[in-house]
Protein backbone atom coordinates (compact mmCIF):
# COMPACT_ATOMS: atom_id res chain seq x y z
CA UNK A 1 0.00 0.00 0.00
CA UNK A 2 1.34 3.43 -0.96
CA UNK A 3 1.93 5.83 1.93
CA UNK A 4 2.90 9.47 2.09
CA UNK A 5 6.08 10.42 3.92
CA UNK A 6 5.65 9.91 7.67
CA UNK A 7 5.95 13.61 8.47
CA UNK A 8 3.14 14.41 6.01
CA UNK A 9 0.79 12.10 7.89
CA UNK A 10 1.47 14.15 11.03
CA UNK A 11 0.42 17.48 9.45
CA UNK A 12 -2.83 18.99 10.72
CA UNK A 13 -4.71 21.57 8.65
CA UNK A 14 -4.34 25.23 9.55
CA UNK A 15 -7.56 26.91 10.65
CA UNK A 16 -8.36 30.37 9.28
CA UNK A 17 -11.10 32.93 9.76
CA UNK A 18 -13.82 33.76 7.27
CA UNK A 19 -17.20 32.35 6.39
CA UNK A 20 -17.49 28.56 6.13
CA UNK A 21 -20.31 27.79 3.69
CA UNK A 22 -20.62 24.18 4.88
CA UNK A 23 -21.09 25.36 8.48
CA UNK A 24 -23.75 27.86 7.42
CA UNK A 25 -25.67 25.17 5.53
CA UNK A 26 -25.64 22.90 8.58
CA UNK A 27 -27.04 25.74 10.72
CA UNK A 28 -29.56 26.81 8.07
CA UNK A 29 -28.04 30.29 7.80
CA UNK A 30 -27.99 32.50 4.71
CA UNK A 31 -24.48 33.49 3.57
CA UNK A 32 -25.67 36.93 2.46
CA UNK A 33 -27.08 37.73 5.90
CA UNK A 34 -23.82 37.12 7.77
CA UNK A 35 -21.62 40.04 8.88
CA UNK A 36 -18.00 38.89 9.00
CA UNK A 37 -15.85 40.39 11.77
CA UNK A 38 -13.42 37.44 11.70
CA UNK A 39 -11.30 38.46 8.69
CA UNK A 40 -8.89 41.35 9.22
CA UNK A 41 -9.13 42.92 5.76
CA UNK A 42 -10.30 46.36 4.69
CA UNK A 43 -14.09 46.04 5.24
CA UNK A 44 -14.93 48.75 2.70
CA UNK A 45 -13.91 46.74 -0.33
CA UNK A 46 -11.50 47.61 -3.15
CA UNK A 47 -11.62 50.98 -4.90
CA UNK A 48 -13.87 51.04 -7.94
CA UNK A 49 -10.96 51.63 -10.31
CA UNK A 50 -9.48 48.29 -9.18
CA UNK A 51 -12.70 46.52 -10.08
CA UNK A 52 -12.70 48.27 -13.45
CA UNK A 53 -9.07 47.32 -14.12
CA UNK A 54 -9.90 43.61 -13.85
CA UNK A 55 -11.73 43.83 -17.18
CA UNK A 56 -8.40 44.72 -18.79
CA UNK A 57 -6.60 41.59 -17.58
CA UNK A 58 -5.75 39.29 -20.54
CA UNK A 59 -7.18 36.09 -19.09
CA UNK A 60 -6.94 34.25 -22.43
CA UNK A 61 -3.14 33.98 -22.15
CA UNK A 62 -0.76 32.84 -19.41
CA UNK A 63 0.15 35.55 -16.92
CA UNK A 64 3.62 37.08 -16.90
CA UNK A 65 5.58 34.54 -14.81
CA UNK A 66 7.78 37.29 -13.38
CA UNK A 67 4.90 39.73 -12.69
CA UNK A 68 7.30 42.24 -14.25
CA UNK A 69 5.03 45.26 -14.47
CA UNK A 70 3.77 44.77 -10.92
CA UNK A 71 7.28 44.23 -9.57
CA UNK A 72 8.51 47.40 -11.29
CA UNK A 73 5.57 49.37 -9.87
CA UNK A 74 6.34 48.05 -6.40
CA UNK A 75 10.04 48.88 -6.82
CA UNK A 76 9.17 52.46 -7.79
CA UNK A 77 6.75 52.78 -4.86
CA UNK A 78 9.10 51.28 -2.27
CA UNK A 79 12.28 52.85 -3.65
CA UNK A 80 14.09 49.53 -4.04
CA UNK A 81 15.44 47.59 -7.01
CA UNK A 82 13.14 45.13 -8.83
CA UNK A 83 15.81 42.52 -7.99
CA UNK A 84 14.77 42.95 -4.34
CA UNK A 85 11.13 41.94 -4.92
CA UNK A 86 9.22 38.75 -5.61
CA UNK A 87 5.46 38.75 -6.24
CA UNK A 88 3.45 35.89 -4.76
CA UNK A 89 0.02 34.32 -4.58
CA UNK A 90 -0.52 35.91 -1.18
CA UNK A 91 2.11 36.25 1.53
CA UNK A 92 1.31 32.70 2.67
CA UNK A 93 2.86 31.35 -0.53
CA UNK A 94 5.99 33.34 0.25
CA UNK A 95 6.23 31.70 3.67
CA UNK A 96 6.17 28.28 2.01
CA UNK A 97 8.73 29.28 -0.62
CA UNK A 98 11.09 30.39 2.16
CA UNK A 99 10.65 27.04 3.92
CA UNK A 100 11.36 25.10 0.72
CA UNK A 101 14.39 27.21 -0.20
CA UNK A 102 16.05 27.47 3.20
CA UNK A 103 14.92 24.73 5.59
CA UNK A 104 16.36 21.20 5.63
CA UNK A 105 15.21 18.10 7.45
CA UNK A 106 15.59 18.58 11.24
CA UNK A 107 16.73 22.21 11.07
CA UNK A 108 15.53 24.25 14.04
CA UNK A 109 13.04 27.03 13.32
CA UNK A 110 11.77 29.35 16.03
CA UNK A 111 8.19 30.61 16.16
CA UNK A 112 6.73 32.80 18.91
CA UNK A 113 3.18 31.89 19.90
CA UNK A 114 0.33 32.67 19.63
CA UNK A 115 0.81 33.64 15.99
CA UNK A 116 -0.20 32.88 12.42
CA UNK A 117 -0.64 29.13 12.05
CA UNK A 118 0.80 28.77 8.55
CA UNK A 119 4.36 29.29 9.82
CA UNK A 120 4.11 25.99 11.68
CA UNK A 121 2.36 24.31 8.75
CA UNK A 122 5.12 25.38 6.32
CA UNK A 123 7.74 24.05 8.74
CA UNK A 124 5.99 20.71 9.14
CA UNK A 125 5.76 20.29 5.37
CA UNK A 126 9.57 20.29 5.18
CA UNK A 127 9.99 18.29 8.42
CA UNK A 128 11.97 20.74 10.53
CA UNK A 129 12.13 20.95 14.30
CA UNK A 130 9.92 23.74 15.62
CA UNK A 131 11.00 25.67 18.70
CA UNK A 132 8.14 27.59 20.32
CA UNK A 133 8.53 30.76 22.37
CA UNK A 134 5.41 31.51 24.42
CA UNK A 135 4.20 35.09 24.67
CA UNK A 136 2.86 36.05 28.10
CA UNK A 137 -0.82 36.80 28.73
CA UNK A 138 0.09 39.00 31.71
CA UNK A 139 1.99 41.29 29.29
CA UNK A 140 -0.97 41.36 26.86
CA UNK A 141 1.06 39.02 24.62
CA UNK A 142 3.60 41.75 23.90
CA UNK A 143 7.05 40.34 23.25
CA UNK A 144 9.78 41.03 25.81
CA UNK A 145 12.58 41.28 23.26
CA UNK A 146 15.44 40.79 25.72
CA UNK A 147 13.82 37.65 27.11
CA UNK A 148 13.13 36.46 23.56
CA UNK A 149 16.78 36.97 22.62
CA UNK A 150 18.01 34.98 25.61
CA UNK A 151 15.60 32.15 24.82
CA UNK A 152 16.59 32.10 21.15
CA UNK A 153 20.32 32.02 21.96
CA UNK A 154 19.78 28.67 23.66
CA UNK A 155 18.56 27.09 20.43
CA UNK A 156 20.51 28.79 17.59
CA UNK A 157 17.72 28.32 15.01
CA UNK A 158 18.17 28.26 11.24
CA UNK A 159 15.28 30.69 10.92
CA UNK A 160 13.04 32.90 13.08
CA UNK A 161 9.49 33.95 12.23
CA UNK A 162 8.41 37.37 13.48
CA UNK A 163 4.83 38.47 12.74
CA UNK A 164 4.73 42.25 13.07
CA UNK A 165 2.09 43.31 13.90
CA UNK A 166 1.39 39.92 15.35
CA UNK A 167 -1.68 37.94 14.36
CA UNK A 168 -3.92 37.48 16.36
CA UNK A 169 -2.71 39.77 19.17
CA UNK A 170 -2.19 42.96 17.14
CA UNK A 171 0.99 43.82 19.07
CA UNK A 172 3.65 45.71 17.14
CA UNK A 173 7.42 45.77 17.74
CA UNK A 174 9.11 49.03 16.87
CA UNK A 175 11.95 49.11 14.38
CA UNK A 176 14.67 49.29 17.03
CA UNK A 177 13.55 46.00 18.57
CA UNK A 178 13.27 44.28 15.19
CA UNK A 179 16.68 45.54 14.12
CA UNK A 180 18.19 44.25 17.38
CA UNK A 181 16.90 40.73 16.69
CA UNK A 182 18.14 40.80 13.09
CA UNK A 183 21.62 41.96 14.08
CA UNK A 184 22.09 39.51 16.97
CA UNK A 185 20.93 36.47 15.00
CA UNK A 186 22.82 37.27 11.84
CA UNK A 187 23.27 33.56 11.06
CA UNK A 188 19.51 32.94 11.11
CA UNK A 189 17.03 33.83 8.38
CA UNK A 190 14.65 36.39 9.89
CA UNK A 191 11.24 36.13 8.21
CA UNK A 192 9.52 39.39 9.11
CA UNK A 193 5.83 39.09 8.26
CA UNK A 194 4.35 42.56 7.82
CA UNK A 195 1.06 41.43 6.27
CA UNK A 196 -0.92 43.98 8.29
CA UNK A 197 1.61 46.83 8.29
CA UNK A 198 -0.54 49.10 6.09
CA UNK A 199 -3.31 49.01 8.70
CA UNK A 200 -1.02 49.63 11.68
CA UNK A 201 -0.72 52.80 13.74
CA UNK A 202 2.67 54.48 14.25
CA UNK A 203 4.39 52.00 11.96
CA UNK A 204 8.07 52.34 11.10
CA UNK A 205 9.71 51.43 7.81
CA UNK A 206 12.04 48.43 7.72
CA UNK A 207 12.72 48.19 3.99
CA UNK A 208 16.06 50.00 4.22
CA UNK A 209 17.27 46.90 6.11
CA UNK A 210 16.68 44.50 3.24
CA UNK A 211 20.28 44.45 2.06
CA UNK A 212 21.14 42.63 5.26
CA UNK A 213 21.83 39.06 4.16
CA UNK A 214 19.43 37.42 6.62
CA UNK A 215 16.17 39.41 6.31
CA UNK A 216 13.07 38.56 4.30
CA UNK A 217 10.12 40.96 4.62
CA UNK A 218 6.71 39.50 3.71
CA UNK A 219 3.86 41.82 2.77
CA UNK A 220 0.26 41.39 1.67
CA UNK A 221 -1.79 43.49 -0.73
CA UNK A 222 -5.01 41.67 0.12
CA UNK A 223 -5.54 43.18 3.58
CA UNK A 224 -5.35 46.90 2.84
CA UNK A 225 -7.15 46.90 -0.52
CA UNK A 226 -9.60 44.03 0.14
CA UNK A 227 -8.18 41.72 -2.53
CA UNK A 228 -8.40 38.46 -0.58
CA UNK A 229 -10.25 36.71 -3.40
CA UNK A 230 -7.40 37.45 -5.81
CA UNK A 231 -4.53 36.45 -3.47
CA UNK A 232 -1.62 38.86 -3.79
CA UNK A 233 1.50 39.48 -1.73
CA UNK A 234 5.18 40.12 -2.18
CA UNK A 235 8.55 39.64 -0.55
CA UNK A 236 11.35 42.19 -0.20
CA UNK A 237 14.89 41.05 0.54
CA UNK A 238 18.45 41.04 -0.75
CA UNK A 239 18.77 40.08 -4.40
CA UNK A 240 20.42 36.81 -3.34
CA UNK A 241 17.45 35.76 -1.18
CA UNK A 242 15.00 36.76 -3.90
CA UNK A 243 16.93 34.72 -6.48
CA UNK A 244 16.74 31.64 -4.25
CA UNK A 245 12.99 32.07 -3.74
CA UNK A 246 12.41 32.37 -7.49
CA UNK A 247 14.06 28.99 -8.02
CA UNK A 248 11.33 27.24 -6.02
CA UNK A 249 8.43 29.45 -7.11
CA UNK A 250 5.69 27.70 -9.15
CA UNK A 251 5.29 28.95 -12.71
CA UNK A 252 2.65 31.65 -13.26
CA UNK A 253 2.08 31.91 -9.51
CA UNK A 254 0.33 35.32 -9.70
CA UNK A 255 -2.65 35.37 -12.04
CA UNK A 256 -3.26 38.15 -14.55
CA UNK A 257 -6.16 39.70 -12.65
CA UNK A 258 -4.17 39.87 -9.41
CA UNK A 259 -1.24 41.48 -11.21
CA UNK A 260 -3.51 44.10 -12.79
CA UNK A 261 -5.29 44.79 -9.48
CA UNK A 262 -1.98 45.19 -7.66
CA UNK A 263 -0.65 47.72 -10.16
CA UNK A 264 -3.85 49.76 -9.87
CA UNK A 265 -3.89 49.55 -6.06
CA UNK A 266 -0.46 51.17 -5.82
CA UNK A 267 -2.04 54.40 -7.07
CA UNK A 268 -4.86 54.39 -4.50
CA UNK A 269 -3.12 55.90 -1.45
CA UNK A 270 -5.92 58.41 -0.80
CA UNK A 271 -8.53 55.67 -0.67
CA UNK A 272 -6.41 53.67 1.78
CA UNK A 273 -5.99 56.67 4.10
CA UNK A 274 -9.75 57.31 4.07
CA UNK A 275 -10.54 53.67 4.82
CA UNK A 276 -7.92 53.46 7.58
CA UNK A 277 -9.43 56.48 9.36
CA UNK A 278 -12.88 54.90 9.23
CA UNK A 279 -11.51 51.53 10.40
CA UNK A 280 -9.84 53.00 13.48
CA UNK A 281 -12.91 55.08 14.30
CA UNK A 282 -14.98 51.88 14.25
CA UNK A 283 -12.31 50.02 16.22
CA UNK A 284 -12.38 52.62 19.00
CA UNK A 285 -16.17 52.45 19.10
CA UNK A 286 -16.04 48.67 19.54
CA UNK A 287 -13.36 48.84 22.23
CA UNK A 288 -15.29 51.48 24.20
CA UNK A 289 -18.58 49.57 23.97
CA UNK A 290 -17.07 46.17 24.78
CA UNK A 291 -15.22 47.61 27.77
CA UNK A 292 -18.44 49.20 29.02
CA UNK A 293 -20.24 45.86 28.72
CA UNK A 294 -17.51 44.33 30.88
CA UNK A 295 -15.17 42.50 28.49
CA UNK A 296 -11.40 42.58 28.84
CA UNK A 297 -9.98 44.05 25.63
CA UNK A 298 -6.30 43.49 24.75
CA UNK A 299 -4.76 46.70 23.36
CA UNK A 300 -3.47 46.46 19.81
CA UNK A 301 -1.72 48.68 17.27
CA UNK A 302 -3.49 47.42 14.18
CA UNK A 303 -7.03 47.00 12.86
CA UNK A 304 -7.94 43.89 14.88
CA UNK A 305 -7.88 43.10 18.59
CA UNK A 306 -8.57 40.35 21.13
CA UNK A 307 -11.30 40.22 23.74
CA UNK A 308 -11.59 37.70 26.55
CA UNK A 309 -15.01 36.06 26.43
CA UNK A 310 -14.88 32.92 28.54
CA UNK A 311 -15.35 29.93 26.23
CA UNK A 312 -14.45 31.26 22.77
CA UNK A 313 -15.98 28.42 20.74
CA UNK A 314 -19.31 28.72 22.52
CA UNK A 315 -19.27 32.53 22.20
CA UNK A 316 -18.56 32.39 18.47
CA UNK A 317 -21.32 29.85 17.81
CA UNK A 318 -23.88 31.90 19.73
CA UNK A 319 -22.97 35.00 17.71
CA UNK A 320 -23.04 33.06 14.45
CA UNK A 321 -26.66 32.11 15.10
CA UNK A 322 -27.36 35.84 15.39
CA UNK A 323 -25.72 36.48 12.00
CA UNK A 324 -22.20 37.53 13.03
CA UNK A 325 -18.82 35.82 12.74
CA UNK A 326 -15.84 36.55 14.98
CA UNK A 327 -12.55 34.63 15.03
CA UNK A 328 -12.47 31.89 17.64
CA UNK A 329 -8.83 31.95 18.79
CA UNK A 330 -8.82 28.42 20.19
CA UNK A 331 -6.72 27.34 17.19
CA UNK A 332 -4.09 29.89 18.27
CA UNK A 333 -4.03 28.31 21.74
CA UNK A 334 -6.24 31.07 23.15
CA UNK A 335 -9.42 29.23 24.08
CA UNK A 336 -10.81 32.17 26.08
CA UNK A 337 -10.35 34.79 23.37
CA UNK A 338 -11.96 35.88 20.12
CA UNK A 339 -10.45 38.28 17.60
CA UNK A 340 -12.55 41.07 16.14
CA UNK A 341 -11.80 43.22 13.09
CA UNK A 342 -14.06 46.28 12.68
CA UNK A 343 -16.47 46.87 9.84
CA UNK A 344 -18.50 49.97 9.01
CA UNK A 345 -19.73 51.72 12.15
CA UNK A 346 -23.37 50.76 11.53
CA UNK A 347 -22.34 47.08 11.38
CA UNK A 348 -20.37 47.52 14.59
CA UNK A 349 -23.48 48.82 16.36
CA UNK A 350 -25.37 45.71 15.25
CA UNK A 351 -22.56 43.51 16.58
CA UNK A 352 -22.58 45.21 19.97
CA UNK A 353 -26.36 44.71 20.26
CA UNK A 354 -25.94 41.02 19.39
CA UNK A 355 -23.14 40.61 21.96
CA UNK A 356 -25.29 42.22 24.63
CA UNK A 357 -28.05 39.74 23.80
CA UNK A 358 -25.90 36.61 23.92
CA UNK A 359 -23.94 37.77 26.99
CA UNK A 360 -27.05 37.29 29.07
CA UNK A 361 -27.62 33.85 27.58
CA UNK A 362 -24.03 32.69 28.11
CA UNK A 363 -23.63 34.14 31.61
Amino acid sequence: MLHANAHIDRIAPCIHGGINSHELRELGLDHDRILDFSVSCNPFGPPENIRASLNEAPIEIYPDPESSELVQALADKLNVSPDNIIACNGSTELIRLAAIAYFCNRDKVLISQPTYGDYELACRQVNVEIIKYKLNESHNYYMDVDEFIEFTRLHRPKAIFICNPNNPTGQYLDRQKVEKIISIFDQSLIILDEAYIALTQNKQDTLDLINLPNLLVCRSMTKDFALAGLRLGYGVASSKIIAHLKKVRPPWNVNSMAQKAGITALGCDKYLVECTNRIFEAKQYLIDELSTIGFQVIPSQTNYFLIKVGEATKFRKALLKEGFIVRDCTSFGLKHYVRIAPRAIEDCRKLINAIKAIKGILA
